[in-house]
């Protein structure tokens, strides 16, 4: 098998899909590259998988003769290929031994590569597997702006995941750990049917790196154990989490009393000060509102006799109240929320605090949901 590549394609498309390949692998091929040579396409096309999750992307060959399969461990090309300046490489395969020579202006590489029919291939869906398509930012804002409240639980696996809720006018992009709760749902997305599934966070993670520079549609299609997205540079092929996600909707409380209206980065710069001087080992942080003073934040160490107050303009509409979250948890929802302003919506010190945009993005609609930590008067 002979081809010529762009070094610069082949790098920026190995890069991509190498972040799928595990660091300790119990089958060594998937320490490997795999290449298919497509003669009739020109094509190259090039898979990198973990067993639970498979990457695939192609980029044009050209002078192809002949055509087949092989293997390239990631270490032996990645490493090179970042030190070449763009240029025409040219492969030679040798199709009896798998001795392999990268030829480049004023020198070359030789190795040997690996079988490529030991690869494992990707079984196929079931015929009634349900598809969809998405626009890529949707699914990039979707999918990055949920993805760190995700848990780590290995008792409740089908909470270590985003959930997509498919509606024929929405998709809902939903995730928890059961101390925090987003939920983004996109109203311009039509995509005719009703279904869900739970994506993996690694899954999850790998699609924020890949879909930063899309720009087209993405389909998706999937059946209960397996889910396909396919973009115009990339597919992503990866096993689903089994179980029912729990009923999210149920958990936030409805016709909240008290309501605080604040600017988002005032407050978000407010808690990182004071997050400051919470205890290490619980993170507390205090929200005192009253109609007089409006909110004052606090937090202390007792072990270090430290503490810090500050108190924030905001509008505030309610009853005194005094409740405690921590002070990580609700940095990380503010740095989520794109919008100015916001609305933090209070029952008593025992339920959840709701925060939402006071106006939302064009077709788009953000909660967030925090449960509260105990106060130590």
């Amino acid at each position: 098998m002979k081809f010529d590549v762009s070094s610069s394609a082949l790098s920026f498309h190995l890069q991509a899909i190498s972040k799928v390949i595990a660091s300790k692998n119990t089958v060594p091929i998937l320490d490997c590259f795999f290449f298919r040579l497509d003669k009739e396409r020109r094509r190259l096309l090039i898979t990198a998988s973990d067993i639970e999750t498979r990457l695939e992307t192609s980029i044009t060959a050209l002078n192809v003769e002949g055509e087949g399969v092989f293997a390239i461990p990631a270490k032996i090309l990645l490493d090179p290929l970042k030190e070449l300046p763009e240029q025409p490489l040219m492969f030679d395969v040798n199709d009896n031994n798998l001795s392999t020579v990268m030829l480049y202006e004023n020198g070359k590489y030789e190795f040997v590569a690996q079988r490529g029919d030991t690869y494992p291939q990707q079984k196929e869906m079931k015929s009634d597997a349900a598809t969809f398509s998405i626009e890529a930012p949707v699914l990039l804002n979707g999918v990055s702006r949920t993805l760190f409240a995700t848990a780590e639980d290995e008792l409740r696996p089908v909470m270590n995941g985003v959930f997509l809720d498919i509606q024929p006018n929405s998709v809902t992009f939903v995730a928890s750990d059961g101390h925090k709760l987003v939920q983004i749902s996109n109203l311009a997305t039509r995509s005719g049917t009703h279904a869900s599934f739970v994506l993996p966070k690694k899954s999850a993670t790998l699609l924020k790196t890949l879909l930063a520079k899309e720009t087209e549609e993405v389909s998706i299609r999937f059946d209960e154990n397996t889910a396909s997205i396919k973009a115009s540079h990339f597919e992503m092929v990866c096993r689903l989490i089994e179980g029912r996600y729990p009923n999210y909707s149920s958990v936030i409380p409805k016709d909240n009393p008290n309501r605080v209206t604040v600017d988002r980065l005032y407050l978000l710069n407010v808690l990182k000060r004071i997050s400051l001087s919470s205890n290490p080992a619980s993170g507390l942080v205090r929200l005192q509102l009253s109609q007089e003073d409006g909110l004052t934040i606090s937090a202390q160490d007792i072990d270090f006799s430290t503490s810090a107050e500050e108190i924030v303009k905001c509008q505030y509409d309610g009853t005194n109240l005094d409740i405690g979250f921590k002070g990580t948890f609700l940095i990380e929802m503010l740095n989520n929320i794109n919008a100015t302003e916001i609305c933090i919506e209070l029952a008593d010190p025992s339920r959840p605090g709701v925060i939402v945009p006071t106006e939302n993005e064009k077709d788009e609609q953000l909660l967030a949901l925090l449960m509260p930590m105990m106060l130590n008067n």
